[in-house]
């Protein structure tokens, strides 16, 4: 299949998810999309205990892992660019213990969302190595897990730098 539509993210719950709530089956950018869609989740998650929130991130990496594989399997195509519960997951992680109440603090979920795509796109190694060498629905997920972790860490590096 060369693309996804409606009726086929329609056939089985776990293509809704996997394709991001149809959010995949856009024909121009659906990876940015996707990683937009982590936005309405990081701010239903954003007050909860770190623990928590990261638990829940682990828990849509787990979930994903099994989804993208599913998806990916009936398409046909290993990481099909239409799935893309990988950049929601890899986009939640990225935007962590970022200080949104401060004033001017949607400028950081900004500059996270340029840094994961810059990161998701670019692919750095291990980034890159990951992408090449992991198959199946882990190595679907674990780019954008790499990515997200690359953009927390350099999030997290410019928070101590700005004092915030």
């Amino acid at each position: 299949m060369a693309h996804p539509d409606f009726r086929f993210m329609m056939r089985h719950p776990v293509h809704v998810l996997s394709l991001g709530f149809g959010a995949g089956l856009a024909p121009v950018a659906p990876g940015t999309l996707g990683t937009l869609l982590a936005f309405p989740l990081y701010w239903l998650m954003a007050g909860l205990p770190a623990w928590v929130y990261l638990a829940a991130v682990a828990a849509l990496f787990a979930v994903g892992v099994a989804a993208a594989g599913f998806t990916s399997a009936a398409l046909g195509v290993h990481d099909h660019r239409g799935i893309v519960v990988d950049e929601i997951a890899g986009m939640l992680l990225g935007l962590f213990h970022l200080p949104v109440d401060a004033p001017g603090g949607w400028v950081w979920l900004v500059f996270a969302f340029l840094l994961f795509r810059a990161f998701d796109v670019l692919k750095p190694w291990p980034i890159s190595w990951a992408d090449r060498h992991v198959a199946g629905g882990f190595g679907i997920m674990l780019d954008d897990l790499l990515a997200g972790v690359f953009t927390v860490a350099v999030m997290q590096a410019l928070l101590w730098v700005a004092g915030a």
